[in-house]
């Protein structure tokens, strides 16, 4: 008898097949079932109003639903319907806590930039406080991919670059699920962001490996399945507005 000795690439394949199967979810719902519950009904707002189930977190207003991250009052300076860094003051985050979300946020760059790489325009939009998608100046400005506007930090750069000049309101549109972790401390699942930059598919259902950080890449770690929406100051007057989140239930 001939022994077959496959190659352990397709062994590793095998192997995989059998430990990622796919479950196809089951519906206990019959095709076009008239008992089954309608969709709540959501105002779903414009373009500058926020959808009706949705947190407003800035209004153009004040800054009520910030506090600094140290939990002194926000310190960011407000004018004109927006809100913007104030710089060396610390970062903002919010004082009510979320988990899975819809997000919209607008941003916009000092003009003219100043700097170069990691300098204009710098901030970053933190999911939970622990996963940033940076905030740059990166219509011209050139810096490494993992850093530039609408990147996962130092884990994974934009499909592409989207990104309008320097001083002009950008979008962000996100979806995000956070990591879950059984009694034992062990990860279930791993957290996912999705990113329309201004319109534009950015992050495709995207798993950060863990939190973001300057050049390294931590674990995940257990933790609530809420946290603060964090906005980072570091150095530079990006401005903020229209500013609103879902949660998913």
């Amino acid at each position: 008898m001939k022994i077959q000795v496959l190659p352990l690439s397709l062994v590793a394949a095998s192997l995989a097949g059998v430990l990622f199967a796919v479950t196809v979810p089951t519906i206990p719902w019959k095709t076009g079932d008239r008992s089954r519950p309608l969709p709540p009904k959501v105002d779903p707002g414009g373009a500058t109003t926020a959808p009706s189930d949705a947190v407003v977190l800035f209004d153009g207003k004040d800054l009520s639903a910030w506090q600094q991250k140290n939990g002194q009052p926000a310190a960011w300076t407000v004018e004109n319907g927006y809100f913007a860094v104030k710089p060396r003051s610390g970062d903002l985050v919010t004082k009510q806590a979320f988990g899975d979300a819809q997000m919209h946020i607008e941003w916009a760059s000092p003009t003219p930039p100043r700097g170069k790489d990691q300098e204009p325009g710098n901030s970053g939009v933190y999911l939970q406080s622990l996963y940033e998608i940076q905030v740059l100046e990166s219509n011209q400005n050139v810096t490494y991919p993992d850093g530039q506007a609408g990147a996962i930090y130092c884990q994974y750069p934009p499909l592409v670059n989207p990104s309008r000049p320097a001083g002009e309101w950008q979008t962000y549109d996100i979806i995000f699920h956070g990591p879950r972790f059984d009694s034992a401390g062990q990860l279930t699942r791993l957290a996912t962001v999705t990113l329309l930059f201004n319109g534009v598919l950015a992050q495709d259902h995207t798993s950060p490996t863990g939190p973001t950080d300057y050049m390294k890449r931590p674990p995940y770690k257990p933790g609530p399945d809420k946290l603060p929406l964090l906005l980072q100051d570091h150095g530079q007057p990006v401005k903020y507005r229209n500013i609103w989140i879902r949660e998913l239930k």
